[in-house]
């Protein structure tokens, strides 16, 4: 029995062993990385995100050709209507602060003052917003107003703005005055903004800017009929 032939070497299974590994190391170098833009799963991600991107583009793009540019009569409401609205804020200051002697006004229409101090003052701080995102002026400096509404005339005529005589009398007033003098100089100033207010309800050419004034004129003349229906109650 030739036992030399049958015997397998050492170095057999080391040469297999090496054949094998080589084969596999071959095979990985032989898998070629593709440059990301040459991967198909890559540019499918890109082509999908470049249409949304699109879309979006152009959403926006059609919108902003869709919205109105402000006319005459949207810049000059804001600008006319941000001086009224200081008077009605200045009227509400007055008619909160208290007398020396500590008279104090009546609680209810003092509710109805500090909602028309803040309401107003929001909707001045939204007019100025507006104002600036049209690259309008804040401030109207012709010195006359309403001529957007084809009735131009100084600035301290606009309807129901109170002179400088009834402010001063309704400083000096207390108590029962004071709450009287309130309801009358505040309805009026009132009546005088929703008559501006409803023309550019009307007529402006932006949306926002009609949905303000409309909002105003309801809101005012709500307070209107609350004011009234306080100080009736308060005199009976």
């Amino acid at each position: 029995m030739n036992t030399t032939a049958d015997a397998v070497t050492p170095e057999e299974p080391n040469a297999r062993t090496t054949a094998r590994t080589n084969s596999r190391t071959n095979s990985r170098t032989d898998e070629q990385v593709l440059p990301w833009w040459r991967s198909p799963l890559n540019v499918g991600v890109l082509v999908v995100a470049a249409i949304l991107l699109a879309a979006a583009l152009g959403f926006v793009v059609g919108n902003n050709r869709a919205l109105a540019d402000p006319d005459a009569v949207d810049v000059g409401f804001l600008q006319d209507m941000r001086v009224h609205h200081e008077q009605a804020v200045q009227l509400s200051f007055v008619y909160l602060d208290t007398d020396p002697n500590g008279e104090v006004v009546d609680s209810q229409l003092a509710t109805v003052a500090r909602d028309i101090l803040v309401g107003q003052n929001m909707e001045i701080g939204r007019m100025i917003q507006l104002l600036r995102s049209f690259g309008e002026p804040e401030v109207n400096d012709t010195g006359l107003a309403m001529a957007w509404m084809g009735a131009a005339m100084p600035l301290d005529r606009m309807p129901g703005l109170a002179t400088q005589a009834d402010i001063d009398a309704f400083v000096a007033a207390r108590g029962a005055d004071a709450d009287a003098m309130f309801v009358r100089l505040m309805s009026a100033h009132h009546r005088g903004g929703i008559h501006m207010a409803e023309h550019a309800a009307d007529h402006a050419a932006t949306a926002e800017v009609r949905l303000m004034a409309s909002q105003m004129a309801s809101g005012q003349l709500e307070e209107i009929d609350e004011m009234d229906r306080l100080l009736a109650a308060s005199s009976a």
